[in-house]
């Protein structure tokens, strides 16, 4: 085995992460991102522009980097600023304290320019086979314990840190916005005006009938009220007992629903349970709940119990389709762990960097467009025959999208007053989808 010579050229430039081109042409081409932060408010004489500071932070989380730290690494990077038509890369003091004077106003420009992307990149947005395009709404949590950030408190998993609420749209997983939330606030606790803001979003984007599917800690009048308020909006809500007797239920299964035997010692009845149970003003909210009673006289091994284990569940609906597809339809909300898990680890957004609760709220704003805007680029460039990846799917997870055209190696050459971007010839396919996607952006 011969050994190589490590050198380092002083008249060659290479980058690694050719991919920060696409970002750039997301950012200035597919949004007003900048024209809206030159409103904001004037930087001071000769101070690097608002739009700079959030478009570098942007393109680091795109790269998987949500440390402020990491722009370091970019400050000497002719590559990197001009892929994303930066004039100055700010430094990391610049950075974090640009962000923390105008951390609320950033946010409403960066919420403002999610939606406007997802309308103008021509996204897809895929429904359902009934034909309602899913709209589901979830709280995950974000581990921060043993810090002194803003907000951080014992969440419901046990931990402290923060617990924000995300709302998904299409089979694709769009995101249309992150509430950053403290870690002991209650699910249901401002969530009618979160909600409002996510069907406004959601209409401005498909005319289709939406299904928005939502856990047992929405379960409360003003939900379903409010949900029943919007034409062409089903839902999907599961319901929570709150103590209600389950030999009760249990009784009343078995004589009026469905049974079915899975396994030996395992029996599952299913009904519709036509009664609205909720009113909201003195008026009774019309719509049905499906139950669900699972009896289980033994283990999965086999084992005897020495009494029946009963599960009791439920979930509200306004859709006429059988008790057994509504089941399956809200089986398919716990999709959503899948882009929590996007958000968090691909995105590096699980250990917030600010102290400062407002500052995170942006970050995490930022994060929801950077999950877009990765996820545009994996539809687009990684879905079809002609994907470098491996095996056929419907979405490609963020982390596939960072490595396989985010981080592609290239020689950056300037000629005549151009800039060429040089890849090796064993690129492959990962070089054609780049060719495909990049020429599709810089020239719409």
């Amino acid at each position: 085995m011969k050994r190589f010579v490590i050198e380092q050229s002083e008249d060659e430039f290479y980058t690694s992460h050719t991919g920060t081109a696409l970002i750039g042409l997301c950012l200035n081409r597919m949004m007003p991102l900048r024209q809206r932060l030159k409103k904001v408010a004037p930087p001071r004489k000769n101070a690097i522009s608002h739009a700079d500071v959030v478009s570098s932070y942007l393109g680091l989380l795109c790269l998987g980097k949500s440390d402020f730290t990491a722009i370091e690494t970019y400050r000497q990077d002719p590559f990197f600023r001009q892929a994303l038509g930066l004039k100055q890369v700010p430094s990391e003091p610049t950075l974090r304290q640009r962000l923390k004077a105008r951390a609320d106003a950033f946010r409403w420009v960066v919420d403002g320019c999610n939606t406007l992307f997802l309308q103008r990149c021509g996204a897809r947005f895929t429904p359902l086979d009934m034909g309602h395009v899913p709209l589901d709404i979830d709280v995950f949590t974000q581990d921060n314990s043993q810090t002194h950030k803003q907000g951080v408190a014992r969440t419901y998993q046990g931990f402290d840190g923060f617990a924000p609420i995300a709302a998904y749209m299409a089979q694709e997983g769009w995101l249309l916005e992150v509430e950053h939330r403290q870690g002991c606030q209650h699910s249901q606790k401002d969530f009618i005006p979160f909600l409002q803001r996510v069907l406004h979003k959601a209409r401005q984007l498909t005319t289709s009938s939406l299904l928005v599917r939502l856990d047992s800690a929405h379960d409360a009048y003003e939900t379903c009220h409010e949900l029943m308020a919007h034409d062409g909006v089903d839902f999907i809500l599961k319901w929570n007992p709150r103590g209600q007797g389950k030999q009760l239920w249990h009784q009343r299964a078995f004589a009026h629903g469905t049974i079915t035997r899975p396994r030996e010692g395992k029996r599952v009845a299913v009904f519709n349970d036509p009664t609205p149970q909720k009113t909201h003003d003195g008026q009774r909210l019309a719509y049905r709940r499906v139950i669900r009673v699972i009896e289980r006289s033994t283990d999965k091994k086999g084992q005897l119990l020495l009494e029946p284990d009963i599960t009791l569940e439920g979930w509200w609906t306004t859709l006429s389709l059988p008790a057994d597809t509504i089941i399956e339809l809200y089986a398919d909300h716990g999709t959503c762990e899948q882009y929590h898990s996007e958000l968090k680890t691909d995105l590096d957004l699980e250990r917030l960097p600010a102290a400062d609760f407002a500052v995170n709220s942006l970050i995490m704003t930022c994060g929801t467009m950077a999950y877009n805007i990765l996820r545009y680029i994996g539809q687009m460039g990684l879905v079809g025959p002609q994907a470098p990846v491996r095996h056929p799917a419907k979405r490609r997870r963020l982390k596939t999208v960072i490595q396989e055209l985010m981080y592609l190696a290239a020689r950056l050459i300037a000629r005549s007053r151009r800039l060429v971007l040089r890849f090796s010839r064993h690129s492959g396919l990962n070089y054609q989808a780049f060719e495909r996607l990049y020429y599709r952006l810089a020239y719409p």
